[in-house]
């Protein structure tokens, strides 16, 4: 069967996805062809588009389209719960009680005038919509390569109405446990708390993240921001996850924070210097959400774990790698599978292989991230070719050990290779690199390319040679999608990569899925001692990550980096050094 998944019913992270007979063939996000974060209010058009081509597949020899985004039947508790805490909002309540559907009818007649364009008008595929959370929980159970009986937890800010899911999965099947309904949203609240605090909501929260460690989670006690006693969860929606009237507002824009939450904490934050007291509240608001998530899964999925310890998870905030610590912590917790692209982007996987396993086709489990489009060194030779900045190149005869010397000695490197990654982390395919072990490399590159606020971390691409010794765990990390505490005698060794906290957000390479990016760090080893690369995303702050050669060339010329290698093509700035 071929099914092709699509996202960006929810206004955001639009993507394509495309599986033939239960496996995963592409999948890439629309921001990356249309250089747009986020891409914001569009459909996957061009990630479809390459889905096709990258499998040579056309549109009429595709099965089914599968949405994950599906109509809620007025019988459903979700819109009269959404209704019912909704009651200051008299448009919102009535809306979702007599026109529920109304935004599934929108976002499903926009999916198919976009398909229609790129050549699905006669096409012959069903279009098979699937809830929104049960597509978060089917790109994690699904692709978790997990047997048996296996918890399911997705946690984001919104779908339909549902804002988080506990089930399980068992014999390909997933069977809903509980969940809750906006406005009761734990993402949507870090959210709000996310805007207060200065940045963007579904952009900022990572930088929240980050700032946690610097402040006291005990200076401020943020509790009355929500209730639950283990079972429910009740946000209060007099502080955040506000809408219409209880908006705090500024220069002409609202808020989902209210002005009750500014005369509570202060004025919100603005700008990139100030610390004092957000660093706490950040601090506070990490915690918050790490004990009630903790909580929660006690009560709902604490049975389903002690049969066979297997936690699969999805869904925005899957993407709090330090809350996702403390669940791999939980003595229950054997195994933990978070989906790499949790956030809605997952939602076109999660919605082809819920309707692939649905049709009886056995999903096979996630290998590896890489799935989107690749480019030969020739493809790169020409782009540096006919760039306007006239770059510096040339073709190298042995790409590791160049790329080693540079890193060596201390520059960092544009490394673009093989194919783009699918999710938000750069897994060493569209990556700046750095030698861990060198002094100030990390605000080398914060200051002269990322731009990125200072509390931000960079990340270690380990070697599995030494990851076991560097973390102190054998639990398989690819994706970084969890921290772990680093184990003294490397704090020293690689500092660079060491958060405030001492953890690291990891990503574990093998030779089977990065063998070029495994032969790298054995050469790093062999110069440095450390088979390890500080790892952060080869774009600019607030831009999408790069997919082509052209838009790596931009980016370089764009910043202060001195060393670009696509492939097998070094690049440097006009008068450099390309021994």
């Amino acid at each position: 069967m071929i099914v092709l998944g699509l996202s960006g019913a929810v206004n955001h992270d639009a993507s394509a996805a495309l599986l033939v007979d239960g496996e995963i063939v592409a999948a890439a996000e629309e921001e990356r062809f249309i250089r747009d974060k986020h891409a914001k209010g569009r459909q996957p058009a061009e990630a479809a588009r390459f889905c096709l081509a990258q499998a040579g597949i056309r549109p009429d020899q595709v099965d089914a389209i599968a949405y994950p985004y599906a109509p809620i039947g007025l019988s459903s508790p979700a819109r009269w719960h959404y209704a019912a805490r909704h009651w200051y909002a008299p448009d919102r309540a009535l809306t979702a009680l007599f026109a529920g559907n109304r935004r599934y009818t929108r976002n499903r007649g926009r999916a198919l005038a976009m398909l229609g364009e790129i050549g699905f008008a006669n096409a012959g595929a069903r279009f098979v919509p699937v809830e929104h959370h049960l597509a978060h929980a089917s790109s994690a159970y699904h692709l978790s390569g997990f047997d048996g009986r296996v918890a399911i937890l997705g946690i984001d800010g919104r779908g339909e109405y549902a804002t988080t899911f506990f089930g399980y999965g068992e014999a390909g099947r997933i069977h809903r446990l509980a969940e809750f309904y906006e406005p009761d949203s734990l993402g949507g609240l870090y959210g709000a708390v996310t805007e207060y605090l200065g940045f963007e909501m579904l952009d900022g929260e990572f930088k929240v993240m980050g700032m946690a460690p610097y402040g006291d989670a005990q200076r401020y006690d943020l509790s009355r921001l929500l209730r639950c006693d283990g079972r429910r969860l009740q946000v209060n929606n007099r502080l955040v996850n506000v809408v219409g009237l209880r908006r705090y507002k500024r220069a002409g824009k609202g808020y989902f924070f209210s002005p009750k939450l500014v005369d509570w904490l202060g004025p919100p934050r603005q700008g990139d210097a100030i610390d004092e007291p957000y660093i706490h509240y950040a601090a506070a608001v990490q915690k918050l959400l790490e004990d009630t998530v903790l909580r929660l899964v006690e009560t709902h999925l604490g049975p389903t774990l002690a049969q066979g310890g297997q936690l699969a998870y999805a869904g925005g905030v899957a993407l709090n790698v330090k809350l996702n610590q403390r669940l791999m912590a939980r003595p229950d917790v054997r195994r933990l599978f978070v989906q790499p692209a949790s956030g809605d982007a997952g939602t076109a996987l999660g919605a082809a292989t819920y309707v692939a396993a649905g049709a009886g086709d056995t999903v096979q489990p996630m290998r590896h991230a890489y799935l989107g489009p690749a480019y030969s060194t020739d493809e790169c030779l020409a782009a540096c070719a006919t760039h306007p900045a006239q770059p510096t190149f040339r073709r190298l005869d042995d790409t590791v050990t160049a790329a080693a010397d540079i890193l060596a000695a201390g520059h960092p490197l544009a490394w673009l290779q093989g194919r783009m990654e699918f999710g938000p982390r750069a897994l060493g395919n569209r990556s700046i690199v750095g030698n861990p072990s060198f002094p100030g490399i990390a605000e080398r590159i914060n200051a002269q390319i990322k731009y990125r606020e200072r509390w931000r971390p960079f990340c270690p691409s380990v070697s599995d040679r030494v990851a076991a010794d560097l973390i102190g765990t054998d639990h398989p990390a690819p994706y970084m999608t969890f921290t772990f505490d680093v184990a003294p005698h490397w704090k020293e060794r690689v500092p660079e990569v060491v958060h405030e906290d001492g953890t690291a957000r990891v990503q574990i390479v093998t030779a089977d899925t990065n063998p070029r990016y495994h032969a790298l760090l054995d050469a790093m080893a062999a110069r440095t001692g450390n088979a390890v690369l500080l790892n952060t995303s080869l774009n600019r702050r607030g831009e999408p990550m790069v997919c082509s050669p052209k838009d790596a060339l931009d980016m370089f010329f764009g910043c202060d980096l001195e060393y670009l290698i696509m492939e097998d093509v070094l690049v440097t700035k006009r008068g450099g050094d390309v021994r």
